[in-house]
């Protein structure tokens, strides 16, 4: 039966009209879900597939429209507020195309002493494919590895198969799926491991310092996702990216937060750590980069992030290659150009987003009390 063949069933023998209807309902309430500030998991989950609902948005108006009855005032109604959804849905993401202003510089530098390679990968923890992360990671030869899922069997692997110019790190093994593992050829001060949250879901934070001789504070983070298998909440996610704005707010050097987040990109609590710490996005202007879900070529979206300060610029952006992982690596070759930060400067954060962050970081606390009694 070709599809045409089914077109014309449908057409002849439904109410194809109540079907577009519908199809236009799921693409309105999946758009306003997200606006409340509910922390549950099945409200959360709507900011992921942002990419795929302006789409599916797009496809219902155009499907509406087959069946649009210019004499009816509800079909107007109907389109009008698709319409509305769309274009809310492409402001959301439009700065996330290549189409829209970089907001982090291209570099303009060639020092060797002011460039490095800084890589992020989430291994999966129950992927044994040791080899594949290994070979990428040897052929690339970053400067900075921040591998998270890693289990003791991970550690192993990776410190027995890679450059021992890897000198400097943190290491935090754990068979919870929130295992970390940061490796570095640069020399490392300050570093240590945070649980900012909970005793078993570590952060990593270091000074890192390049053949330049400058200084840059370094985070890394993986916070638990809001799924009912996880966490039934945002709380705990939102409360670390936070806690790690707060740091970085009060940073006096260049930074670079880095990590699964466990978020996409456009979400509020993404937006307002950028904002609260004084970030710039590497994404914006350049591409989506989706991460996850490497092993679903439809429903993917921006999990893994760099973002940085106003002192730093793009020498290369790019997503990895398969890895066995339900991530795809991020990496990229960034320099460090303090003489031109004024030109990239970020928004001060305003005194909404500050006072957001610290009550992600009280409601924390608070539920963090209320499930000890």
């Amino acid at each position: 039966m070709t599809l045409l063949t089914i077109f014309d069933y449908i057409t002849n023998h439904m109410k194809l009209k109540r079907v577009f209807e519908i199809f236009g309902i799921i693409a309105i309430i999946l758009t306003v879900a997200p606006i409340f500030a509910i922390d549950y998991w099945w409200i959360r989950m709507f900011d992921f597939p942002h990419i795929q609902l302006t789409l599916l948005t797009l496809l219902a108006i155009i499907f509406y429209l087959i069946k649009f009855n210019f004499k009816i005032l509800q079909d107007y109604a109907f389109i009008s507020i698709l319409i509305a959804c769309f274009i809310f849905q492409f402001i959301k993401i439009y700065p996330y195309t290549p189409l829209a202003e970089k907001e982090v510089g291209d570099s303009t530098i060639t020092e060797p002493s002011r460039t490095f390679t800084i890589y992020n990968a989430n291994v999966l923890q129950k992927n044994r494919q040791y080899d594949l992360l290994i070979e990428e990671i040897n052929t690339l030869n970053p400067d900075i590895l921040i591998l998270t899922e890693t289990d003791v069997n991970w550690q192993k692997a990776i410190k027995g198969n890679i450059s021992k110019a890897y000198k400097f790190g943190e290491e935090a093994p754990l068979d919870n799926t929130y295992g970390m593992l940061v490796y570095s050829k640069l020399p490392l001060s300050d570093s240590k491991v945070n649980y900012l949250i909970d005793d078993s879901i570590p952060s990593v934070e270091a000074k890192v310092k390049l053949p330049s001789g400058d200084v840059f504070q370094l985070y890394a983070i993986h916070p638990t996702p809001p799924m009912p298998q996880e966490n039934p909440k945002s709380t705990d996610r939102d409360a670390e990216m936070m806690k790690t704005a707060l740091f970085n707010y009060d940073s006096k050097l260049p930074s670079l937060v880095i990590g699964d987040f466990n978020d996409v990109t456009w979400s509020k609590t993404t937006k307002s750590l950028k904002e609260v710490g004084k970030l710039l996005d590497l994404r914006k202007g350049r591409g989506f980069y989706t991460t996850f879900n490497a092993k679903n070529p439809v429903l993917r979206w921006p999990l893994d992030h760099i973002f940085v300060s106003e002192e730093f610029r793009v020498k290369q952006l790019k997503k990895g290659e398969k890895i066995g992982s339900d991530h795809f690596p991020y990496y990229a070759t960034l320099t460090l150009e303090p003489e031109r930060a004024n030109e990239q400067l970020p928004e001060p954060p305003s005194d909404e987003r500050i006072e957001f962050a610290r009550k992600q970081i009280a409601k924390e606390k608070e539920e963090e009390t209320e499930s000890k009694k």
